[in-house]
């Protein structure tokens, strides 16, 4: 079953090589994200990384890889031990952060990936999730989840987005569903809000509140960081199943 869930963002400053001076911005995020990671690696040596991308649905239930040669730096990452990142196919951004990550805590973690449209539906969301959840408890081993996307992109006038007013209350109930382990709160996010504020994660977290809706259990939530350094909103947390 699924033992822990870790929710990150997808910036491609969560690489130092990056970061191009601007290291004490994104310091705090990468460090809550490497920190979850590592506890999610020892809750489970299995990951299944839900994400979004404009590409459509799709699952990768093979190990795979990329690089980041894409955003200027020519850094190989995997979601399995013995891929050769640079010599595979190309990954969506939010995979290559799964892979940095998997790559810098836990290089013997197997991960497969679920990726969902931006749009998808909530009830589709839900679905999925919930299969998600089937799938896991079926495993023979402990499976976690990394959920993988960003809040609104419109938290600034120097924002990717530029200023929108809604993106602040948005992403304080992001915040909120987060910290308190709450799937209805996630679920209650509107997919039409969430694509005019260029928010990528709601569906991804919407897969995850499915999936821990699913089994009955409770879930105790941690929100380590949630803040918009660059005009976008980040998130990370961790959600731990309750005995």
């Amino acid at each position: 079953m699924v033992e822990m869930v870790a929710v990150v963002p997808q910036p491609p400053l969560m690489l130092p090589q990056l970061t191009a001076g601007r290291a004490a911005e994104s310091e705090p995020m990468r460090a809550a994200c490497l920190a979850a990671a590592s506890r999610l690696a020892a809750a489970a040596d299995r990951w299944i990384v839900v994400a979004a991308d404009a590409a459509g649905r799709r699952s990768m239930d093979h190990p795979v890889g990329g690089t980041f040669l894409g955003y200027g730096v020519d850094v190989p990452v995997a979601l399995a031990p013995g891929i050769v990142g640079n010599e595979a196919a190309d990954l969506p951004l939010p995979l290559l952060i799964a892979g940095w990550l998997r790559g810098e805590v836990a290089p013997h973690v197997v991960a497969e990936a679920e990726l969902v449209p931006p749009d998808l539906p909530t009830e589709d969301c839900r679905r999925l999730g919930a299969e998600l959840a089937a799938r896991a408890d079926a495993a023979p081993d402990p499976v976690a989840l990394l959920v993988v996307g960003d809040g609104a992109i419109t938290h600034g006038e120097k924002s990717p987005g530029y200023l929108d007013g809604r993106a602040g209350p948005f992403d304080a109930a992001v915040a909120s569903a987060l910290a308190d382990a709450d799937p209805d709160g996630l679920l209650a996010l509107d997919p039409t809000l969430a694509g005019e504020l260029n928010a990528v994660g709601r569906a991804p977290w919407q897969v995850l509140a499915g999936a821990a809706a699913a089994g009955g259990h409770r879930w105790r939530g941690e929100l380590s960081y949630s803040a918009a350094p660059f005009g976008v909103g980040y998130h990370v947390a961790l959600w731990q199943r309750l005995r």
